[in-house]
């Protein structure tokens, strides 16, 4: 039926493909005139005009102030209204969750963090979400019921076909059958979950190391040792979730691991991950090898070996790249990925000289030769995913008009 929202062609949906456009520009660009709205849209200045006072009635857009510095009269500025909706991010681990709020231009309005130690925590995954959430919208300044969606980002992932968590028996309270229920039962926006290495691939892919690329692996090394997987522009998640857990991956020089998710490791992760390094060190004969949680020894020890370029630490890092290639070269022949980005931040500390390290012993066991590259997202990289993929889904629901 002709005219009906929806239908392709139709003067409704066309204003909604304009509208989308430019409002997708104002996000690129930042404040712009009529004008030069409809330069970049092909616009004339009357649709240009209508456009903007439809998005300016709906909430969208604002002005903002006038052009200087040009001849002629100032012209006056449109910019997309930050207030138009929130969206928000959680970032999990089993020691904190950290989370952030951020307006619709994608600036982060409100962060907090909660600590949550101990294998049997005091209070309830669902009194922790709510809480970390709270307090992050709190320090906004804004109400709960005002983030329009949110995107929880965890170790493992929660199987599609069964609703539980998998992979990360060391997140504890998570593996309640009944707790995605329950938290669609506390919260008052829709909730997503995801990977939280899938959520870094998407911050990288948007903002950092992996734009313009379809096809990319991201190689995570903090905590754990994992990957996510980008083929055709789009996260490949696996029947269970499960895609990218390459920490589970039987590789050569280390033991064979059976029961891989009782033990919670496998093969890749004994020889390559944070918790080896610190052994590997002292094994090398590394003099002050750091103590404390092995995730920030093992990044410290990455960064002073980085900066050494003979002795023990240029040993360690070299035996590093060598087991972080190992790895990779089963990856790389499977998915012959165009780019390979390493982040975590036993990984990142070692800069272009590890990259480089892992990028020389990779063409020497992998027939492909992918382009790796150091990853751009350095600060909170899973909490950033989290908002960007929440944005996404928000712009795409209070972006469209044509309803």
């Amino acid at each position: 039926m002709a005219g009906t929202a929806g239908t392709p062609g139709t003067p409704r949906v066309l204003r909604a493909m304009n509208d989308r456009a430019a409002l997708d520009l104002l996000l690129e660009h930042g404040p712009l005139s009529r004008t030069r709205i409809g330069k970049l849209t092909g616009l004339s200045k009357p649709t240009a005009s209508q456009l903007l006072a439809r998005l300016e009635a709906a909430g969208l857009v604002r002005l903002t102030g006038t052009s200087e510095g040009r001849p002629g009269p100032n012209a006056q500025l449109y910019a997309i209204d930050p207030t138009a909706a929130y969206a928000a991010g959680l970032d999990v681990t089993p020691h904190r969750i950290r989370a952030a709020v951020a307006d619709i231009t994608g600036r982060t309005v409100g962060e907090y963090e909660l600590p949550t130690p101990g294998r049997r925590p005091a209070r309830s995954v669902v009194q922790q979400v709510t809480d970390a959430l709270d307090g992050a919208v709190k320090a906004a300044g804004l109400a709960r019921s005002d983030v329009h969606r949110l995107v929880i980002g965890t170790p493992g992932a929660f199987d599609p076909n069964t609703g539980r968590l998998r992979y990360a028996s060391h997140l504890p309270g998570w593996h309640s059958p009944a707790l995605l229920d329950e938290l669609a039962a506390a919260l008052p926006m829709p909730v997503e979950y995801e990977n939280d290495v899938n959520l870094v691939a998407v911050a990288e892919q948007r903002l950092g190391a992996a734009r313009g690329h379809e096809d990319f692996v991201l190689l995570w090394n903090e905590e754990g040792l994992g990957a996510a997987l980008v083929l055709g522009g789009r996260l490949h998640r696996g029947w269970t979730g499960g895609a990218g857990e390459v920490g589970f991956l039987p590789v050569p020089g280390a033991p064979l691991v059976r029961q891989v998710t009782k033990a919670n490791s496998g093969g890749y992760q004994e020889l390559a991950g944070s918790q080896a390094l610190p052994e590997l060190a002292r094994e090398l004969g590394v003099e002050d090898v750091p103590s404390g949680p092995y995730t920030e020894a093992a990044t410290a020890l990455v960064a002073r070996a980085a900066d050494h370029a003979s002795g023990p630490h240029r040993e360690l890092l070299q035996t590093y790249a060598t087991r972080l290639a190992t790895g990779l070269a089963s990856l790389v022949s499977v998915l012959d990925p165009e780019l390979v980005v390493l982040s975590g931040s036993a990984l990142t500390a070692g800069g272009e000289v590890l990259r480089g390290l892992v990028q020389a012993e990779l063409e020497e066991l992998a027939a492909s030769r992918p382009r790796l590259v150091v990853g751009d997202v350095r600060e909170h990289p899973v909490l950033r995913g989290a908002l960007e993929s929440a944005l996404a889904a928000t712009r795409d629901e209070v972006f469209d008009t044509s309803r």
